[in-house]
């Protein structure tokens, strides 16, 4: 009995019996490639039994490559979805410093931390203290520096008084006239710009705190202590009295 011929098998990729599997390149979708699937028929006849038996051989590699193109395959899928699966590379986190540090030494700092501020506050009560004191300085010199130029300027003029006295009998007189008379008042205007300012006219209410009474009488045209007689005119500088001015008081009958 002769073979049938068979028919082509839809799974027959074509390819040479024996022949290797196609490599997959990285990066491409793995293909399961099927070398040889072709059906062997056996057959129970006799005369059949030598072609079917070299047949067989074939078919038996190709099934072993086959087996090993499938394992390749899954092995190399297992490792693309493992590595499609695995994330990022977990990165820790840096320590905190303050967590590793010691609770004994945490302590410490926080101890020496509060003696820095009590410190802190002690120096700016000082800066302070001394800020108020320095000002309190400042004023009493500015005070006791006027109060001496006050003083100095006080004892000249007081000196110069006598001379003013003579000018002031010389002008009841009738004798400041003249050239003398014109010195007499640039030197009068020179002394009342260093506050020297004269006190006394005949009318004034008497003010024992300013006159000196040198006589006292009565008189029914003044209805209070007025001084009738300017004897010696005074002078003060500012709020300061250098000298009294000497008076005749008349009271009210």
């Amino acid at each position: 009995m002769t073979e049938k011929p068979r028919a082509a098998d839809p799974g027959d990729t074509g390819s040479a019996p024996g022949g290797s599997a196609p490599e997959s390149t990285p990066g491409e979708a793995p293909r399961v490639v099927i070398r040889n699937n072709r059906k062997i028929n056996q057959t129970s006849e006799p005369d059949g039994a030598a072609a079917d038996a070299g047949s067989d051989a074939p078919a038996e590699g190709l099934v072993e490559d086959a087996e090993v193109v499938v394992d390749a395959i899954e092995m190399e899928t297992t490792a693309l979805s493992d590595s499609a699966t695995d994330g990022p590379p977990v990165v820790d986190s840096p320590a905190d410093p303050a967590e590793d540090r010691p609770a004994g030494e945490s302590g410490g700092l926080a101890a020496e931390l509060e003696a820095l501020r009590a410190e802190l506050e002690e120096r700016t009560r000082d800066v302070q203290r001394v800020s108020a004191e320095y000002a309190n300085y400042r004023k009493r010199v500015e005070r006791d520096r006027s109060l001496v130029t006050e003083q100095a300027t006080g004892s000249v003029l007081a000196a110069l008084l006598p001379i003013l006295d003579d000018l002031d009998r010389a002008r009841d007189h009738g004798d400041l006239v003249g050239p003398f008379g014109s010195v007499a008042e640039q030197l009068i205007t020179a002394l009342g710009k260093f506050g020297l300012a004269p006190f006394g006219e005949q009318g004034d209410p008497f003010d024992p705190t300013r006159h000196e009474a040198v006589t006292h009488q009565t008189s029914a045209d003044v209805t209070e202590p007025t001084c009738v007689q300017v004897m010696r005119r005074g002078y003060q500088i500012g709020e300061r009295l250098l000298r009294p001015a000497l008076v005749a008081v008349a009271d009210p009958e």
